[in-house]
């Protein structure tokens, strides 16, 4: 009884600290944007995924207050692409900057979405981890590795196990491939979807994960931590799919105000946060 005591002292106050960091995040940004009026600056809502790229957007204010933009950026963080793409339509973002072209189709695709992108951002690593193992010789037979389930990135992390050697596709080119099309298994490890932003918390008990190097950062890793990192080849046509956007929604894509945050992030301050985070700038 004692136990069961305790598990739900723990859920309440979980809940409850929860609740506590929804109110403080509604009230800093209504501080900023009260702020940001009295200042007379435009108030632009950038819907990011964990918090990789925080310094990347504290250089694009940096460049903005420089150009004298009047323009204050407020960001709004969240834990999966999807519920920040709900938010973008829904009209609580302004833009967002965390997914790639293929995620970005095939959430258009699926639902409908009225989205632009409006810039490039930059090519993100996607490489395979393990705390178990030192090389990818090392898999065996059996080994559980851990990948992302949505359909987008599943095929990315199944180009990585083609191009690492564990797997072979039926065609290692094709857009989205699924684990229909792996043609072969010579390392027998049994590859298994997750949620991208999971893999990372179960690799003390599967042999490897493949998931977003944003994913990687925010828990204290790096990406040169990885075991094997496929070679990014930014001029590569392949990898057009893989460059990351800054996205509007389409009713927006001519605003002059997103236009002027899009020309701050292209800058050389910027590249060179993006490039400490061992991402590839993709804009000139």
């Amino acid at each position: 009884m004692a136990t069961t005591n305790r598990a739900k002292a723990k859920r309440t106050l979980i809940i409850l600290l929860a609740a506590i960091a929804v109110v403080i995040v509604v009230i800093a940004g209504f501080v900023i944007r009260q702020n940001a009026q009295s200042a007379g600056e435009t108030v632009v809502k950038v819907g990011l995924v964990g918090n990789s790229d925080d310094n990347v957007w504290k250089a694009v204010q940096a460049q903005l207050d420089k150009d004298n933009a009047n323009i204050k950026l407020e960001y709004k963080t969240f834990q999966d692409g999807i519920y920040t793409n709900q938010a973008l339509s829904n009209n609580e973002l302004d833009i967002t900057a965390f997914q790639h072209y293929a995620f970005l189709n095939q959430e258009i695709k699926d639902k409908g979405y009225k989205f632009t992108v409006i810039g490039d951002s930059y090519i993100s690593p996607f490489n395979l981890y393990s705390d178990k193992y030192k090389n990818v010789s090392e898999f065996k037979s059996g080994d559980k590795v851990a990948i992302p389930n949505n359909a987008t990135n599943l095929g990315r992390a199944l180009k990585v196990l083609d191009s690492a050697g564990l797997i072979t596709l039926k065609d290692s080119s094709a857009a989205n491939p699924t684990v229909d099309d792996i043609a072969g298994n010579p390392s027998g490890i049994d590859i298994v979807p997750n949620d991208a932003a999971s893999i990372i918390n179960l690799l003390p008990d599967y042999a490897g994960g493949i998931t977003n190097t944003n994913f990687i950062i925010d828990a204290g890793k790096s990406p040169d931590d990885a075991i094997y990192a496929p070679k990014i080849d930014a001029d590569s046509t392949s990898f057009k799919p893989y460059v990351n956007v800054i996205v509007a929604n389409t009713s927006q894509k001519d605003n002059e105000t997103y236009k002027k945050v899009v020309a701050a992030y292209h800058t050389d301050a910027v590249a060179t946060q993006i490039k400490k985070n061992h991402n590839i700038p993709f804009f000139d």
